[in-house]
């Protein structure tokens, strides 16, 4: 019998969270390094895992486009990789950030993911530059640090890996997801200042129990209403996220770490274009006004079938 190996993109969200992004060191020692590390990374995770079971202990490791490139030059890739160009809208920009490896670790304990991290800049340190390191956490009852609850767009669970995972449009990377990342922070004082029924208006839900806001009540540029992606035939699509919150407060710095898997990048980047540039009705993203992306970066996600044998 054969068993398919999924990353864990479909995973909760956590309590901890470790969003650890690299650069590739230029030099062919640093290129042997890295892919001895990635062909053992599905036996560090099942090592680390085995340590720390009763944890909900998981890691996935996403390429960029640039370094897929200098990795396995000349031999296929995922055929929606290229690196994320800017999205420019006329008073909101999703920047576009650079970024080789993307580490997404999550457990219930924050010593277990700063474990993981230990061990991977251990192995890759000389291969290697940090570019940005977020440590997230699961806030209240899962809500975003604006006082929402977050991923409530999310798909059920029976069906989420026909949204997250390819499939036989790509073979060859079947069962791997395209993720996409950006870091948010948000105005809070500006955010602050509106009443709780405006903030309301901005989300599309309650702020207490999370129930949408009926047609009458929310705004056409309600975050629940400009975010969403459609084919053809107008049937909503849908992407995995896995945000987490993140805040030094003595710092004045709130935000939240957006991740979403998807089985094809076309539909987060409809989503994104939706919220910066207006949707087919001309609406842009309300909530942007109040958090302003400062990264934003594209990676796949390897099956663990092929990253096993990512160096042949």
């Amino acid at each position: 019998m054969t068993i398919d190996r999924i990353p864990p993109v479909i995973a909760n969200p956590g309590r901890s969270a470790l969003f650890i992004t690299l650069g590739i060191q230029d030099n062919d020692a640093a290129i042997a390094r890295l892919l001895e590390f990635i062909t053992g990374f599905s036996a560090l995770v099942r090592s680390m895992h085995g340590r720390f079971h009763d944890e909900n202990f998981n890691a996935l490791m996403g390429i960029g486009s640039d370094a897929w490139d200098k990795l396995r030059p000349g031999k296929p890739k995922p055929k929606e990789l290229v690196p994320f160009t800017a999205i420019k809208g006329a008073r909101h920009t999703a920047v576009a950030t650079p970024g080789d490896l993307f580490f997404h670790i999550r457990a219930d304990r924050q010593d277990i993911c700063y474990e993981m991290a230990a061990v991977i800049h251990e192995l890759l340190a000389d291969a290697t530059y940090s570019i940005d390191e977020v440590s997230g956490f699961r806030y209240l009852d899962g809500r975003a640090i604006i006082g929402f609850v977050d991923g409530t767009e999310n798909p059920e669970d029976t069906i989420r890996t026909d949204y997250a995972l390819v499939g036989d449009e790509d073979p060859l990377f079947r069962n791997g997801s395209y993720a996409f990342t950006q870091k948010y922070l948000h105005n809070m004082q500006t955010w602050r200042q509106l009443s709780v029924e405006e903030q309301e208006k901005v989300i599309g839900r309650r702020r207490f129990n999370d129930i949408e806001l009926s047609d009458k009540e929310k705004p056409p540029t309600a975050h629940n209403n400009v975010s969403k992606a459609y084919d053809a035939e107008g049937n909503e699509l849908k992407i995995v996220r896995a945000n987490v919150a993140f805040a030094h407060p003595s710092k004045n710095e709130y935000g939240t770490f957006f991740i979403g898997y998807a089985r094809s990048f076309a539909v987060t980047r409809q989503m994104l274009q939706h919220m910066f540039t207006g949707n087919a009705e001309g609406h842009v993203d309300r909530l942007l006004d109040f958090s302003t992306p400062v990264s934003g970066s594209l990676y796949f996600i390897p099956a663990p079938d092929l990253l096993d044998e990512f160096d042949s």
